[in-house]
C-alpha cells in the first residue's frame, strides 16, 4: 500500500483493511464520479470502474461510494467493479436540498474543510457560522478562507467579526485575482492530508484551485456584475493531488447548506462560545432556551455574549431538531411497514396462498 500513502492511505485505513480484507479484492480511492463511472486511484494508477450489482441495487444513497472513499474492487483488465467500501473515518455531509429529510454526503475521509466566502455580496457571517457548525459536527477541522480580499480596504474588520464566533480555526485572506495570500495558504497545506473546498457559487473555489495548482485544472466563470451572484462552474466532485503532496476535493457551489444531526455529538460542543458558559447553568442538560438559571442567557442579557451568536445557536438548534424528528418519524414508519409486511407473510403461510 506504500504507493497509495500519497493519496491519504494511513494507519486508520490499514487497520480497517486488516479487519475486513477479502482475498482477490484490490484497494483504491475514489477520485472522481461521472455518471455511473467511478474513477479510482490504485496501486497501478488510475482505473475506471462501475458499481457491482450488490451496491447498485442493494444500498441506500449515503452507503454508495463518494469521492474520498476507499473501496474494494475487482480488476478486469482495463476496468473494474467496486464490491464494497472500507469504513469511513468521517464524511462531509449536509441535509439534502429541498423538503427531503435525508443526509447528502459530499465527500468521505476528509481532514480539513476550507470554508470559502467572497468579500463581496456573498459574505455573510451567519452563513459562515452555519458552515462551521456542520463541519465541526462532521468531525472535520474547519479553516476559513475569505477570498476577493482585493475588494476591501480593511481586512481586520472581517477578521474581528469571525473571531467573535470564538471558533478555534485558522483564517486566511486571499485574492485569486492578484495572488494575495495564496502562498500563505499553500504553505499551510500538509502532505497526504485531504482538504475539501465548500462554499456558495461564485466565491472563487475553482479559481482558488487553479491558483494553488498553478494550472487551469478547473474552468471559471465570471460572477454576475448585476447581482454579484455566482454561476455554477464545478458540476462534479473531484479529488486532486496538489504539487506539494496535499489532496484537495472541489465541490459544486451550494445555495443550500442544511444541517444534519450527527449521532453522539454534543450540541454545546458545536458552539464554543456557549460551551464554557453552559458549565455554569443550573441544569446539566440545559438547552439555553426557557430554562431557569441559564448562564448563557444571563451572558446575553449582560452583553458578555453577542446576541447574534445566541440567535444563530437557537436557529440552528431548532433546525437540527427538526431534522432529528423527521428522521425518527421515517424510522418509525419503516418499522411499522416492516411489521405489516411480516404479518402479511405469516398470514399467507397460515392460509397457504
Amino acid at each position: 500500500m506504500s504507493s497509495l500513502k500519497k493519496y491519504g492511505w494511513n494507519s486508520f485505513h490499514q487497520e480497517k483493511f486488516n479487519l475486513y480484507h477479502q482475498q482477490d479484492h484490490s484497494i483504491g480511492r475514489v477520485i472522481s464520479i461521472k455518471g455511473f463511472k467511478y474513477y479510482l486511484m490504485t496501486e497501478n494508477g488510475e482505473l475506471e470502474t462501475e458499481l457491482s450489482g450488490k451496491l447498485l441495487y442493494g444500498s441506500e444513497n449515503e452507503d454508495l461510494p463518494k469521492v474520498g472513499d476507499w473501496v474494494y474492487f475487482l480488476d478486469y483488465d482495463k476496468s473494474g467493479y467496486i464490491i464494497d467500501i472500507l469504513p469511513r473515518k468521517n464524511s462531509m455531509s449536509r441535509k439534502t436540498p429541498g423538503n427531503k429529510t435525508e443526509k447528502q454526503i459530499l465527500a468521505a475521509n476528509v481532514d480539513y474543510a476550507f470554508i470559502v466566502q467572497g468579500l463581496d455580496r456573498d459574505y455573510n457571517i451567519m452563513r459562515l457560522e452555519r458552515y462551521l457548525t456542520q463541519v465541526v459536527a462532521c468531525n472535520i477541522t474547519p479553516i476559513v478562507i475569505l477570498n476577493k480580499a482585493d475588494l476591501v480596504e480593511n481586512m481586520r474588520l472581517y477578521e474581528e467579526e469571525v473571531l467573535k464566533l470564538q471558533r478555534n480555526c485558522e483564517i486566511f485572506f486571499c485574492s485569486t485575482l492578484t495572488g494575495l495570500g495564496i502562498d500563505r495558504i499553500l504553505n499551510s497545506l500538509k502532505e497526504a492530508k485531504t482538504y475539501i473546498l465548500i462554499g456558495s457559487s461564485g466565491v472563487g473555489k475553482s479559481s482558488l484551485i487553479n491558483s494553488l495548482t498553478n494550472n487551469e485544472m478547473q474552468k471559471t466563470n465570471a460572477t454576475s456584475k448585476a447581482n454579484s451572484k455566482g454561476k455554477h462552474t464545478t458540476t462534479t466532485r473531484d479529488l486532486f493531488l496538489l504539487p506539494n503532496g496535499s489532496l484537495l476535493i472541489d465541490t459544486p457551489g451550494m445555495r443550500e447548506f442544511g444541517l444534519t444531526s450527527e449521532e453522539g455529538v454534543n450540541t454545546n460542543s458545536l458552539f464554543p462560545a456557549l460551551e464554557a458558559l453552559s458549565a455554569q447553568c443550573r441544569y446539566s442538560d440545559c438547552r439555553h432556551l426557557n430554562e431557569e438559571a441559564c448562564a448563557v442567557k444571563d451572558a446575553v442579557n449582560m452583553g458578555a455574549l453577542p446576541l447574534e451568536i445566541y440567535e444563530s445557536y437557537v436557529k440552528l438548534l431548532k433546525e437540527q431538531r427538526r431534522f432529528e424528528i423527521r428522521i425518527e418519524d421515517k424510522k418509525r414508519l419503516n418499522k411499522q411497514f416492516g411489521k405489516i409486511t411480516r404479518e402479511a407473510k405469516d398470514y399467507r403461510k397460515r392460509n397457504k396462498y
